[in-house]
C-alpha cells in the first residue's frame, strides 16, 4: 500500500490533498518538529490530522521535547508512585504546563526526636544531586562560618519528612557566599568568605555515591586548576553552562570591593583537573554582589538583580549569549512601571531557579531597604528572542508574579533553592528573616533553620 500511494504521489494521480497521502510515520516526524500553534492550526483541517495531532504518543514526545526527557521521566515516576498513572494524559499535562500560575508551599519536618539536623544559616549552598539534598557552609549567628556537609535523600514517597546526614571527612573550610552548581553527578563549589573576613579562591569537587546496601556517601575534594584563578570573592553568582563547564561573576572581592568580572571553568572528563578562563567582553554588567546567574537554556545564561558598586540593590537583566563558538553580554532592558501588582522588583539575596515549563523562579531577597521579601515572580524565557547582533533587547510583558498557597513561610533573603529532576518540587532552606527568630542579631536580623518545599501546581 506505501509503494502504491508513494507512486501515485510522485506522479501526482492522487485524490485531495499531496499531504493526506504521506504515510503517517512521515506525518509524525514532521509534526514533532513544528511549533505548538502550528500542531493546534494542523488538528482542525481534517479527521485524520486531529486523530495524529490528538495521540497520547505525540504528547509524550512534545513533552521531552519541550520539558525535557529527564523532567518527563521524573515526572512519570512520580505519578506512578502516586497511582495516577491511569488517568495520565499527555496532553493534559503540556497544556496544564504552561497554564501554570500558582504555587503551594509545604512545610518538610525531620523524624520525631530526630536532633541530628542542620543548624539556622544564610549564604551557604543547597543543591540537588542523585536524588539527594546536598547542604554545605553558610553564616550563622555571631558572623561565624559553618563548616558542615549535610546530605538528605528525597524519594518519591519521603512523606515531607527528611532525615539529615553528616558529611565529616575532607570537606572544604568554612566559610559562607561561596557558590556550588551541579555537574552531571558532580558539585562544583568555588571561593567564598570565612569568619576573619578573608575571601576564597579554591574550587572543590563534590561526589554523592549510593551503595548496593542503600547506603549515601559524599565526599569532597580539592580540584588541582594549577596556576590561574579567579580573585578571591565571596557573594559572587555561578551556574553551569552546557552541563560541563561553570561560569562566576562579579561578587565582593578583597577590602569590600564589588567585582565585575566573569570566568569560566572547563573540566577535565576525568574530574581531577580543571582550567580557569577570564572572559573580557564588552559591554558587561556592572559590578555586583548577591546577584543570581541561572542557565535558562544550553547556550543561554540569565543575570539577575544584586547589590552595586553604591550600594544600591539592582533589577537589571542580562543574557550571556554563549553559541556560535564565542560568548558575550546582552542587556535585557524593561520597564519598571509594566511590572503588574506594583510591586518592587529590585532586589538582592534572591534566588531564581529554572522550573517546570522552562521558566526563571525568583523567590525572596531584599529591596534597598533591607525589607526582606516572600514574593514568586517569573521571568518568562519564551519573551527573550534568539540573540541578534544588538547588544541589548527592549521587552514590554517579560514578568508574571504567581499566586502563594498553603503554608507561609517567613520573607527572607541571602537563603538558597534548588529544583528536582522534575522542575516541578522548588527546595528551600535557611536564609535571613525578619522577627523574633533566635539567635537574633543586633540589627533585628535572625538566621533561620526552616526547609520547606514549593509546589508547582498542576491539575493532573
Amino acid at each position: 500500500m506505501e509503494e502504491t500511494t508513494s507512486v501515485s504521489y510522485c506522479n501526482h494521480s492522487y485524490s485531495g490533498s499531496p499531504i493526506t497521502n504521506i504515510p503517517q510515520d512521515y506525518i509524525f516526524t514532521i509534526i514533532i518538529l513544528l511549533p505548538i500553534d502550528a500542531i493546534l492550526s494542523l488538528s482542525m483541517t481534517c479527521k485524520r490530522f486531529k486523530a495524529i495531532t490528538s495521540s497520547d504518543t505525540l504528547w509524550k514526545s512534545l513533552c521531552k521535547r519541550d520539558l525535557g526527557s529527564a523532567c518527563v521521566d521524573s515526572l512519570l515516576k512520580s505519578c506512578n508512585s502516586n497511582h495516577h498513572v491511569r488517568q495520565f494524559s499527555w496532553m493534559k499535562l503540556y497544556k496544564q504546563v504552561y497554564k501554570i500560575d500558582s504555587v503551594c508551599c509545604h512545610k518538610l519536618s525531620y523524624p520525631h526526636g530526630d536532633l541530628d539536623f542542620p543548624k539556622a544559616r544564610a549564604s551557604h549552598s543547597l543543591n540537588f544531586v542523585s536524588d539527594c539534598l546536598v547542604l554545605f557552609g553558610g553564616g550563622s549567628d555571631g558572623g561565624r562560618h559553618l563548616d558542615d556537609t549535610w546530605v538528605a535523600y528525597i524519594g518519591n514517597d519521603f512523606q515531607k519528612i527528611l532525615k539529615w546526614k553528616t558529611v565529616h571527612s575532607g570537606i572544604p573550610s568554612g566559610r559562607f557566599g561561596h557558590t556550588c552548581v551541579e555537574m552531571g553527578d558532580f558539585l562544583v563549589l568555588f571561593g567564598g568568605i570565612n569568619d576573619h573576613g578573608n575571601r576564597q579562591n579554591d574550587t572543590w569537587i563534590g561526589k554523592l555515591t549510593h551503595s548496593e546496601n542503600k547506603s549515601i556517601t559524599f565526599s569532597w575534594k580539592m580540584l588541582d586548576v594549577g596556576s590561574v584563578a579567579p580573585p578571591p570573592r565571596g557573594a559572587h553568582a555561578a551556574c553551569c553552562i552546557d552541563g560541563k563547564r561553570m561560569v562566576i561573576h562579579g561578587g565582593i572581592g578583597l577590602n569590600g570591593l564589588r567585582l565585575g568580572d566573569t570566568w569560566i571553568l572547563e573540566l577535565s572528563d576525568s574530574h581531577c583537573f580543571g582550567t580557569w578562563i577570564e572572559i573580557a567582553i564588552h559591554p558587561s554588567p556592572p559590578p555586583r554582589s548577591g546577584h543570581t546567574l541561572t542557565c535558562v537554556a544550553r547556550n543561554r545564561t540569565i543575570l539577575f538583580g544584586g547589590r552595586g558598586l553604591g550600594y544600591e540593590v539592582l533589577h537589571d537583566v542580562w543574557l550571556l549569549d554563549t553559541c556560535q563558538g564565542y560568548m558575550r553580554w546582552i542587556q535585557v532592558l524593561y520597564e519598571l512601571q509594566n511590572i503588574p501588582d506594583g510591586v518592587s522588583l529590585p532586589r538582592v539575596g534572591h534566588t531564581a531557579t529554572m522550573v517546570l515549563g522552562g521558566r526563571l523562579l525568583i523567590y525572596g531577597g531584599e529591596d534597598s531597604s533591607r525589607h526582606r521579601k516572600n514574593d514568586f515572580w517569573i521571568l518568562d524565557i519564551s519573551s527573550i528572542p534568539s540573540t541578534g547582533a544588538s547588544s541589548k533587547i527592549v521587552l514590554t510583558r517579560m514578568w508574571k508574579r504567581w499566586k502563594s498557597n498553603g503554608y507561609e513561610p517567613k520573607s527572607r533573603s541571602f537563603h538558597r533553592a534548588c529544583v528536582d529532576p522534575s522542575g516541578r518540587y522548588l527546595y528551600v532552606f535557611g536564609g535571613m528573616v525578619d522577627g523574633l527568630v533566635q539567635p537574633v542579631e543586633p540589627s533585628g536580623l535572625g538566621f533561620d533553620k526552616e526547609l520547606f518545599h514549593v509546589e508547582l501546581v498542576l491539575q493532573l
